[in-house]
Parts: C-alpha cells; structure tokens; sequence
C-alpha cells in the first residue's frame, strides 16, 4: 500500500506518544487511509469508521470529545488515538485511549482514565480497560461500543473519587519525603534512582500553583513529572506502577 502524504499536528496531545514511525492525523485525514478487505475470519475496521463510532456511542450518552488526535503507521494499517472528553473535575479531564489494527498485530482496544497512555510501540494504558476485541467476522461494532461506553460510565464517579480523595489527603512533610525515600532508596517502586532528586524538587518547589498544597495527588504529580524525561516505555512502566504503589500509603491512614 502508498504511504499516505499528510501535515501532521504540530505534537500529540497528552497521552499520545509517536515515536515509532508513525505519523499524527487529525480526525479528518483518517478518512484518506483504504481499508483491507475482509476475509473468513477476520474483518478489519476502518479507522475512521471505528472513531466516528466512537463518538456517536459517546453522544448518545451526551458525551463530547473537546480535543482528539491519532497516530498512524506509514502503511495505514495501525492506528492509535486519545480522545479527550468533556468530563473534568477539579481540574483533571477523563479520556479515552483507542487503538485499531487492519494486520492481526492486535486487538480493538480501549482503555480510560485521567491518566491514558497510547503509545505507536503498543503500550496500552488507562484507569480501566472497556475493551479488547479481535476483528473476527461475529463482532458487532455497535454492540461493542454500547457495552464498552456503559462500562466506562459506571466506572467515572470511582476514577474522580480516587483523585478527589488524594486531593484531600492531606500529607506531612516528613511522610512525603518517606515515601520518596521508600521509593527510591528502598526500591519500593521500580524506576530509575536518578530520578529521587526531581521527584522532591517537583512537590517540594512545583512549577504550577495547583499542586501547591501538600497532598498525595501532589505528590503524584511530582512522580508523573519527573518520569517525563524518561524514553516512553520506561514512562509508561513506572507510570502504571506508581498507582497502586502510592495506594498502600493512603490505606495504611
């Protein structure tokens, strides 16, 4: 198949990352991508039809995506997307991470969360994965999504009160630098040591006034922060790992 010619965006949005060779669309330019035809066993999806049937499932609810970008190998055959929607709270938006192949290299996926990553080297990542489907000739795309989008709602309201909840978890200084100490110097979470030092700086001096106050959502913030520098499999590792490590700190009090 032609490589597809288009002037991608400027950068992905957050929650996207393109960096095996695949090109950034807009919603618009998955319409130019062909699809293969189907066979006996295996009926790929359009990319662009899977997204517009996204959104419509999402605006029966009355649900809006307010931003959206793609990412797109150079043959067309694999796509990987984040769709933001118009649920925020407190200042964290809920979106949604999508991914869709024509090749078999892997399922229908979707995924949602406060935190999604989608990466082009197949890293899949949200607060709770709806979805994953191979392309056989029995699946019902409408169907598929109902139930998936059903799933999601049902699972909003957990997902903000978790932030809502470490937003008012209030933490003492001495219990912030012991769990970086845990962290890091104890090995209780798997990342590099390096990253200690920017870790305290980003909670202790934060560049931005909301993560000012000494919560446990500052502080995994400082962690999301520091874990920016890292290639992106390595992010997304130690990002999917920081969750349940910061939990044990909030059940223990």
């Amino acid at each position: 198949m032609a490589e597809i010619e288009v002037v991608p965006p400027d950068r992905p949005i957050a929650g996207l990352i393109s960096h095996c060779g695949t090109e950034l669309f807009g919603r618009q330019d998955l319409v130019l991508l062909t699809t293969p035809e189907a066979t006996e066993t295996h009926r790929p999806i359009p990319h662009a039809a899977l997204v517009q049937a996204v959104i419509e499932t999402l605006g029966f609810r009355k649900l809006a995506v307010v931003q959206d970008q793609y990412a797109v190998s150079p043959d067309g055959m694999r796509m990987f997307g984040v769709l933001a929607l118009d649920i925020e709270e407190n200042g964290v938006r809920v979106s949604i991470g999508l991914r869709n192949s024509h090749d078999k290299s892997f399922a229908l996926g979707i995924t949602i969360g406060y935190r999604v990553f989608v990466c082009d080297n197949l890293a899949f990542h949200g607060d709770f994965q709806t979805v994953t489907r191979k392309h056989s000739k029995n699946l019902v795309l409408n169907d598929v999504l109902a139930v998936a989008i059903d799933r999601m709602q049902r699972n909003f309201a957990p997902m903000l009160n978790q932030v809502n909840a470490w937003k008012g978890y209030e933490l003492p200084d001495a219990s912030a630098k012991l769990i970086i100490y845990r962290a890091f110097i104890e090995e209780g979470l798997e990342v590099p040591k390096h990253l200690a030092d920017d870790v305290h700086r980003h909670y202790f001096d934060p560049q931005y006034e909301e993560f000012r106050p000494r919560t446990m959502w500052s502080l995994s913030n400082a962690f999301t922060s520091a874990f920016k520098e890292l290639d992106p499999i390595p992010r997304f590792r130690a990002t999917a790992r920081l969750a349940p490590f910061l939990a044990e700190f909030s059940r223990d009090n």
